[in-house]
């Protein structure tokens, strides 16, 4: 039985050997750091398992909004260099992922949510969350999400 790769984790295994050819730390860094991280997860609970592209995206989503992260907290202390290398990282990531919504586009989304679910006050935050987060997902960071449905509700 032969299993196949996906198409995404395949185009970043090709991306890293051309990056490596081109001697582009940056990239090859990050790109090497994604793979572990898919690999990682398709390693992870009781058997070994090939991740679908969606569940690739996952991968990466949560992989550069930790780069985010680590950015602002280096910018924080001062440690621009490190900030720096950090946002590189992130921007090369973005391009494995799918575009953001603009917020107006999730404020729509949100909206249709709430009158498809008829939901009335803060208490049907959950009950909007699941109609609207399959349809954001990876274009649009929970956070982001939770505080516009709950801006909508209020």
């Amino acid at each position: 039985m032969m299993v196949t790769m996906s198409a995404l984790k395949e185009k970043l295994e090709a991306d890293l050997t051309v990056a490596m050819k081109a001697r582009d730390q940056v990239r090859t860094r990050t790109l090497r750091m994604a793979l572990t991280a898919v690999t990682n997860e398709e390693k992870a609970g009781k058997q070994v398992r090939r991740l679908e592209d969606d569940e690739i995206v996952k991968v990466l989503t949560r992989e550069a909004k930790k780069r985010r992260e680590a950015a602002e907290a280096f910018a924080g202390a001062g440690r621009s260099e490190q900030a720096q290398a950090e946002r590189d990282e992130h921007a090369v990531l973005e391009g494995y992922l799918p575009a953001q919504l603009s917020d107006a586009e999730l404020a729509e989304i949100v909206r249709k949510a709430i009158e498809e679910t008829g939901a009335d006050g803060p208490r049907a935050i959950g009950q909007v969350m699941k109609v609207v987060n399959p349809q954001v997902a990876g274009r649009a960071e929970g956070g982001r999400v939770a505080a516009e449905v709950k801006r909508l509700l209020s």
